[in-house]
């Protein structure tokens, strides 16, 4: 699970592309303040908003990140 600020349990910070594989927009920047408001409660789809992720391509990058460091650790 998530810790604060976006970081596994290990301490390492999520790995998430740098940029959107469609449109090549960077979008790495954004995913920590992404995270830290979505689990605070606001509705993601405004967040993105505010973030200016706008491209649909860009919002599936967050959307449909998962967070498998952890699960992949044992097989190091």
């Amino acid at each position: 699970m998530l810790g604060a600020r976006g970081k596994n349990h290990t301490g390492n910070i999520m790995l998430i592309p740098i940029r959107c594989f469609s449109c090549n927009k960077v979008i790495a920047g954004s995913y920590e303040e992404y995270v830290s408001r979505r689990d605070s409660g606001e509705d993601p789809a405004e967040v993105m908003d505010d973030l200016g992720i706008e491209r649909y391509c860009c919002r599936r990058v967050f959307l449909a990140h998962k967070d498998v460091i952890d699960e992949l650790m044992p097989y190091d």
